[in-house]
């Protein structure tokens, strides 16, 4: 489940960081849309938004600092979904600007419970990973190597905040 997890969320984080880069503007515009930021900070969030992504789910799909992505992943999720409720809530008819475009349209409401929806269902994802880092093929394992006898934050075996397996003999 830990690698579904990973490969979608992480996917899902590429597809829609790189189909914005190339359109800054767009991005700009539609962070500016949700009318939930200051004017100041708009055109930096709008450009950043999209490296982020891409940063966050090139980790993810190469399971690079798994945890860690995935508490960044979750936040932006929760984000989002605070987004989206907020502009539906204030009559807002927006594109998500979720993967790419951006601004006012006509008819976006209706398209606010499933883009929800699919944020939720992403957000879950995240949770997993947070929980549960510990994935087959991951870069965790190879960078992050288990630390000898250090203390969890469970007792016996656990893992500790990496994702690392450990384990505390029993004497």
């Amino acid at each position: 489940m830990g690698l579904v997890a990973r490969l979608v969320t992480g996917g899902v984080w590429i597809v829609a960081g790189a189909i914005k880069i190339p359109d800054p503007s767009s991005s700009v515009r539609a962070v500016r849309a949700y009318e939930l930021l200051p004017e100041s900070v708009v055109p930096a969030v709008g450009l950043a938004l999209p490296v982020v992504e891409v940063v966050i789910g090139v980790c993810l799909v190469l399971g690079l600092l798994t945890r860690w992505m995935g508490v960044l992943s979750a936040l932006l999720f929760v984000a989002f979904i605070v987004g989206i409720a907020s502009a539906w809530a204030r009559g807002l008819s927006i594109d998500c600007g979720c993967f790419g475009g951006g601004g006012e349209i006509e008819d976006a409401t209706a398209k606010y419970p499933w883009e929800i929806a699919r944020d939720v269902g992403l957000l879950l994802l995240s949770g997993w990973l947070v929980v549960w880092p510990r994935t087959p093929w991951s870069l965790d394992a190879v960078v992050l190597p288990p630390r000898a006898g250090a203390d969890g934050p469970t007792q016996g075996h656990g893992e500790d905040w990496n994702g690392q397996e450990q384990s505390r003999e029993e004497g």
